[in-house]
């Protein structure tokens, strides 16, 4: 797995020169009320997304580092809701997702704990180092830093229980002292202070007393200190390499909700936004505009095509046409309006056309797509009838990015990416008894493979089965729909080695 990552990181360097080059022309000298979005490694499982928000007024710019650990989703959770925030004074650097592999997995480390190599030197560099050297590029950046995690039990400073204890972290504000001397210089960061004015303004808000913060000291450096591992942390790094106040936040495993858990994150993130002087402007100025990837559509209920933006759909007069899908870069305030029929609305409805027309879809109140409907003499091999249903389009996921795959087609992936069989169209037939959705060379379960396999994440580099691949070379695979024994469509995988 090695040489393909090396082969992302290769290019980095050029990117991000190119990038940045842009960005002086196009903002020379001035990174006031304006945003950045660096992606390391792209395409990959390790997709290292960073965001810089600049405020209109200059200011103190926050760290916010979320899923550094992979199972604690309030904090990635929580960052991603800031990723897109405009500030009106001050500025943020925003890491929603550190550790996107083990957020894949649902797992705290899959190459061991992340938050555990800030004081690493390591011989061979994994590519977990090569994010937390990234990590603390953007830490020397930074004045202040902020942690976000989910914590096991609730902290209390005296034992109560077995989830209520020193050693527990949930909700819990923490930091490595109380206050911390910097070597050499007159100045001394008063942790404690700044920890319990945020922990004051957020428990008014907090109702249920289990659920309220406290400040949590780890003593980190103390030899008699029990969170000793807390040497290698990531908060740890900023305060004694660059001087500048970290905390974690910790919600608990516990608490009854993933919606709690963000709420509590955002009032502590917003909490010490107020403390440090970073003022966000609401609402926010920076929204994508709308965009069109494509529609589904089905003619008088036969199997599914895919039109584009501005792409003509011919029909004959009389047809009864069907939106069955919209796929855009919004999920929400999307609606389709045949122009002379029906509503404002008319997604996943049946209309009988007669004249030519025009099919427009909406993002609220804005029109950011349109389609012309023409009456056509003749009918389109697309729309001629058949006497069985067969597969128009597979649905597959290839490292969370999801593509539209044709019936017939042929997937390039490299060897180790993590593919998904997430759906095939039209709906209906998926929707049916007896059909089967087979990657030929996987199997999902060993104790009862029943051949079915949407739904499993695959990964390519090892949990394929070299004999079912085509001429047994490891290179070609065929997913195949069935019902019985009858084959409505396949398509096939094609899979290069890392270079």
């Amino acid at each position: 797995m090695g040489p393909r990552y090396l082969r992302s990181t290769s290019r980095l360097s050029f990117l991000f020169l190119i990038s940045i080059q842009c960005l002086l022309l196009m903002y020379p000298g001035n990174t006031q009320g304006r945003r950045e979005n660096l992606v390391y490694f792209p395409n990959t499982p390790y997709e290292l997304n960073i965001y810089k928000i600049y405020g209109k007024q200059p200011g103190k710019t926050l760290m916010l580092i979320g899923g550094i650990q992979g199972n604690e989703p309030g904090g990635f959770l929580s960052a991603d809701l800031y990723a897109d925030m405009s500030l009106s004074k001050g500025n943020l650097i925003v890491v929603p997702r550190a550790n996107f592999y083990s957020i894949l997995l649902n797992q705290r480390g899959s190459h061991g704990d992340m938050n555990r190599k800030f004081a690493d030197r390591p011989e061979r560099v994994s590519m977990d180092d090569r994010i937390v050297s990234i990590l603390k590029e953007l830490i020397a950046e930074s004045d202040y830093l902020l942690n976000l995690h989910d914590g096991s039990g609730y902290y209390y400073p005296k034992h109560i229980s077995r989830w209520r204890n020193p050693r527990a972290f949930g909700q819990s504000i923490i930091a490595d002292s109380e206050n911390y001397t910097i070597s050499g210089k007159n100045k001394v960061l008063r942790l404690k202070d700044m920890a319990e004015t945020v922990i004051r303004e957020m428990n008014q808000e907090i109702t249920n007393d289990l659920h309220k913060f406290r400040f949590n000291n780890t003593r980190t450096n103390k030899p008699d200190s029990i969170h000793r591992e807390q040497l290698k942390s990531a908060t740890y790094y900023a305060l004694t390499k660059h001087h500048i106040p970290a905390f974690g936040i910790e919600t608990s495993k516990f608490l009854p909700s993933i919606d709690v858990k963000v709420r509590y994150h955002n009032l502590a993130i917003n909490a010490f936004m107020k403390l440090f002087g970073i003022i966000p402007e609401q609402p926010g100025l920076f929204l994508d505009p709308p965009e069109l990837k494509y529609l589904i559509v089905s003619i008088n209920g036969q199997i599914p095509i895919v039109i584009k933006n501005r792409q003509t759909l011919n029909i004959m007069a009389g047809d009864t046409i069907n939106i069955a899908h919209v796929e855009a870069n919004y999920d929400r305030g999307l609606s389709v309006d045949i122009l002379g029929y029906g509503s404002l609305n008319d997604f996943r409805k049946d209309f009988s056309i007669y004249k030519d027309t025009s099919l427009i879809i909406r993002k609220d109140n804005k029109v950011f797509a349109q389609m012309p409907i023409r009456m056509s003499k003749k009918k389109t091999a697309s729309l001629r009838s058949r006497n069985k249903e067969i597969v128009s389009h597979f649905v597959i996921e290839i490292n969370t990015k999801k593509q539209l795959l044709k019936n017939g087609e042929t997937l390039d992936i490299v060897r180790g990416d993590l593919l998904k069989i997430i759906d095939i169209f039209p709906e209906r037939l998926a929707e049916q008894q007896n059909v089967c959705v087979n990657f030929k060379g996987f199997v999902g379960n060993w104790k009862n493979n029943t051949g079915e396999d949407r739904g499993y994440l695959i990964d390519t580099g090892r949990d394929l089965l070299a004999r079912y691949s085509l001429h047994g070379q490891r290179k070609l695979y065929k997913i195949v729909v069935s019902q019985g024994k009858e084959t409505l469509g396949k398509m096939l995988v094609r899979i290069t080695e890392p270079s």
